[in-house]
């Protein structure tokens, strides 16, 4: 085997990398792990958000990082997801969340979630009222006619 590539196993998933383009990006990262994500391109400048690695994708010409945070700002709140590979080095960084320097309330995002299932089950029913109007009132512009004979 050619001393420039090696076989690596991540999550069952055996890949062949070529070491001169291969770097360490954190030894300890795993699906599942806190993370800190910090967020170069934000409106307000560089953010940093608590997140958990959800995935690795192992694409031969951008093996990506999968990245699930929570926001919570006044437009922007929610759940966001970072793909950070070789292309996506400019917009995210990325390092182990050693320490709750970020804690994140469980109870502030599931509220906000909650709120915002609210607001779309209003409009839902909104629509489905303007759908049983309409069906009731302009019914009559669709009522079948006979063609004169």
């Amino acid at each position: 085997m050619n001393t420039e590539k090696t076989i690596v196993e991540i999550n069952g998933v055996k890949m062949e990398v070529d070491l001169r383009h291969a770097r360490i990006v954190h030894e300890n990262i795993k699906v599942s792990s806190k993370v800190k994500l910090l967020v170069k391109n934000d409106y307000s400048g560089p953010v940093v958000y608590a997140g958990v690695v959800v995935g690795f994708e192992p694409f031969e010409s951008l093996p990506t990082i999968i990245v699930a945070y929570v926001k919570d700002g006044y437009n922007d709140s929610g759940l966001h997801f970072a793909h950070i590979n070789a292309k996506s080095a400019d917009k995210y960084d990325l390092v182990p969340s050693l320490d709750d320097e970020l804690p994140i309330k469980k109870e502030d995002v599931l509220a906000q979630f909650d709120r915002k299932i609210d607001k779309a089950r209003a409009e839902l029913e909104s629509f489905e009222a303007q759908r049983d109007y309409f069906l009731r009132h302009f019914n009559r512009y669709f009522a079948a006619t006979k063609a004169p004979a």
